[in-house]
């Protein structure tokens, strides 16, 4: 092993210093990653997916399928178990090219030279080859369905492999172990959805098994006498069968996203959860139905991340299968799927995928309530689809108060569509909105009894309390946030068929139904932000039924020979595609641009590192707590109260008993849900003690211009921040106060967030 070893480095140092000449120190970090891959790599595998023979596509789908989900998971899997590091780590010789990303070196290693970023490098793990696993094995891919490609697959594997030793990041036994490791997962890949193809694809599929009866060899044709003994299955039954296997994996694949660590909580879920320690009728600013399913989540699987999350990808599975249902019923499932494509690649659903927010359940509800209320209806409708209808909404209303929204919609399907308003004569409506009004009473009581502070505080966040004064400042914001929210094209797509399909409302009354479960929630909205703003998700639960409008309207409009249709349809899902990628592996523009974004500009910024902050606050306190007084930390904001008492062991194990160690700043007047917990008064509970007081401050202010600096490489430039003043009410609380300075929290080199630490003496 020994001289293996020795065999190994002596190779790479070769490589890395001998071989040195000016061609290479150009074409090698090309070679290993540049900025213009991945966009072209994207663009190509659109336009062969669109324009491309079957054989093409099926090549393209293999590859979509095969390197991100098998080779990347085993090559990964591997290097984070053997956990061998990258030379330019543990060899003081090492010649490390421009472009490597050295932000993930250990402080106390010196190895590593200056440089100026154009490579990205995810890590200082390095063995497997990730390039090299994924380069050969896109080679085996090709291979099999071209044998010709091989003439250039191969050389730029080799190529591509040789560029990791010459750049200074790889081993030889690195790039070895790599191939062998990519050649054989997609090996076993396509042998594995070759014969699921042609066993179960055979059972579940037999319409388009019969078309292409296999995978590794798309040309070969079905045999027609194979097709005559399948009129029983329809098309429109496949279809039902590949929505669930794409809702089964994503569900699957969303729980593993969340349950990976790769993002942590939100302040508003962190906060959230300590409401699930304290159940109650309702809360401060939301009712009750947020802190039920985290009290579910977290008994199922613990105080983690996970457990807070898990209910998140079920709800969104759960509401994809209601929709799919309703469109096959009523419709198509190929319209059907569609949707839920058209979803999945929507920012806003892709969030709410894997947040625990109010706005899942919400929109899970109100879908429940339009599927049901259609149902009721009917001519033929039954008073038992109104009372379900009702029980929605009210379960939509213990989620977020929003969802009274929905009762004025129904009122503009009646106006709208005259043959429904026959069952304004029947008890199905009336007693749908006695089940409401049920529903709602838990709020009703709890705020009876805390002087309907939630009525003064949601009057107070949409502007009601101040004067009509209209102004157009706040509507590109919304208008803004909603281009990218909804995805750019699906979003002008929706907006379109809302006045597009006005001409034939008269023909089909569940586009009139579409229209008004969603439309008018967005035109409210948009008149509201006249008077004061709005955020983007306030109109989440409008979105399903303007989508479903948008996939009627345009299927129309292709029947009626539209050639918009398919190029729209084209840009939304790659548009969308690569947005919701982004969000869900921020790391992504850094690797293809060769520049991460700076830290406070990261997309992920808000629910990542929290766990670094909690950590680097503890030290202060227990050097406080030294001096022999119990300390405990004051927060100046909720969000940050709640992300500190998740991740700060001894504050979580406190919030569990009722002790909390980690409290929100105190204030006269109710302005969050702690005000009326009398543990979290560390003014009665905690005199005579010490405390650390956190203040959250934006890690800097970029100055204008920074995007060109860092799109070329350049240092963003940044405008000094304004130190904060001595905290007025800390010096009112406690007898004196020390300024311990400020902590900044590190991801990858960037800063994601920075607070300003004081030091507390003697609560009064």
């Amino acid at each position: 092993m020994h001289w293996l070893q020795s065999l190994d480095t002596s190779l790479f140092l070769f490589a890395n210093r001998s071989l040195v000449n000016p061609v290479f120190d150009w074409l090698m970090p090309v070679l290993s990653g540049n900025a213009f891959f991945y966009p072209v790599l994207f663009l190509t595998a659109i336009g062969l997916l669109w324009k491309g023979s079957r054989r093409m596509r099926v090549c393209v789908v293999m590859l979509a399928l095969i390197l991100p989900l098998s080779v990347s998971l085993v090559c990964n899997t591997i290097k984070h178990t053997v956990h061998r590091p990258r030379p330019y780590v543990t060899l003081p010789q090492t010649r490390l090219w421009e472009g490597v990303d050295t932000s993930y070196v250990p402080p106390e290693t010196n190895n590593v030279n200056d440089a100026n970023m154009a490579v990205h490098t995810t890590g200082h793990d390095s063995m497997p080859s990730g390039h090299a696993s994924n380069w050969f094995a896109a080679t085996l891919i090709f291979f099999v369905y071209y044998r010709r490609s091989l003439r250039f697959t191969l050389p730029m594997a080799l190529a591509v492999s040789f560029s990791r030793l010459y750049n200074g990041v790889h081993y030889p036994s690195d790039l070895l172990v790599g191939s062998i490791v990519g050649s054989g997962a997609a090996v076993a890949s396509l042998v594995v959805i070759e014969w699921m193809w042609r066993t179960l694809g055979k059972k579940w599929f037999p319409l388009w098994h019969a078309r292409m009866p296999s995978v590794l060899n798309p040309d070969i044709k079905g045999r027609n006498s194979a097709v005559g003994g399948l009129r029983s299955v329809t098309s429109d039954q496949q279809w039902l069968r590949f929505g669930y296997i794409v809702i089964f994996a994503s569900l699957i694949g969303h729980w593993i996203y969340v349950g990976s660590g790769l993002i942590e909580l939100s302040g508003d879920e962190a906060y959230q959860w300590i409401w699930s320690k304290h159940l109650a009728l309702s809360y401060y600013s939301k009712p009750p139905g947020i802190a039920l399913i985290q009290f579910a989540g977290t008994h199922l699987f613990g105080n983690t991340g996970f457990g807070v999350r898990f209910f998140s990808p079920l709800i969104t599975a759960v509401l994809s299968v209601m929709v799919l249902r309703f469109f096959a019923r009523e419709i198509s499932a190929a319209a059907g799927f569609c949707l839920l494509l058209a979803v999945s690649v929507t920012p806003l659903f892709g969030v709410g995928s894997i947040l625990m927010t109010i706005d899942p359940p919400l929109v899970l509800c109100w879908t429940w309530a339009l599927i049901a209320g259609w149902r009721a209806s009917q001519p033929d409708g039954r008073t038992r689809d109104w009372l379900v209808a009702g029980l929605a909404m009210g379960l939509g209303f213990l989620c977020k108060y929003s969802a009274l929204y929905q009762i004025i919609c129904f009122g503009i399907f009646f106006a709208l569509w005259a043959p429904a308003r026959i069952h304004l004569r029947k008890p199905g409506p009336w007693l749908a909105l006695v089940v409401f009004l049920i529903c709602t009473l838990p709020v009703l009581i709890w705020n009876a009894q805390h002087g309907w502070i939630t009525v003064t505080h949601v009057a107070g966040n949409a502007g009601l309390k101040s004067r009509w004064q209209p102004t157009l400042r706040y509507l590109g914001d919304f208008f803004g946030s909603e281009f990218i929210l909804l995805n750019p094209v699906f979003f002008i797509a929706a907006i379109w068929a809302a006045f597009g399909f006005w001409k034939f409302r008269k023909q089909n009354p569940l586009w009139v139904y579409f229209f008004s479960m969603g439309a008018p929630v967005l035109l409210g909205h948009v008149l509201w932000s006249f008077h004061s703003r709005v955020q983007a998700n306030w109109i989440a639960p409008a979105v399903p039924p303007m989508f479903c409008l948008m996939i009627v309207y345009w299927q129309e409009q292709l029947r009626a020979g539209s050639r918009l249709v398919k190029p729209f349809w084209t840009t939304g899902l790659t548009l969308g595609f690569f947005i919701v990628a982004l969000m869900y592996a921020p790391n992504l523009i850094g690797k293809i641009t060769g520049h991460p974004l700076p830290g406070e500009m990261d997309m992920s910024h808000r629910v990542r590192s929290w766990a670094d902050t909690a950590a680097s606050i503890e030290p202060a306190r227990e050097k406080l707590e030294a001096e022999g007084k119990p300390v405990f930390i004051i927060a100046d904001n909720y969000a940050l109260t709640g992300l500190l008492s998740f991740y700060l062991p001894p504050a979580r194990a406190g919030v569990l008993k009722d002790a909390p160690l980690v409290y929100c700043e105190n204030s006269e007047e109710p302005e969050n849900q702690f005000y009326f917990w009398p543990e979290y008064n560390y003014l009665e509970t905690r005199k005579g003690q010490n405390a650390i007081y956190v203040e959250e401050l934006n890690p800097f202010k970029l100055e204008h211009g920074w995007i060109w600096d860092w799109l070329a490489g350049r240092q963003v430039k940044r405008a000094a921040v304004q130190q904060p003043a001595t905290p007025g009410e800390m010096t009112k609380e406690f007898e004196s106060i020390t300024d311990l300075g400020e902590v900044d929290v590190r991801v990858g080199g960037r800063i994601f967030h920075r607070v300003h630490l004081w030091a507390c003496y003697n609560l009064k």
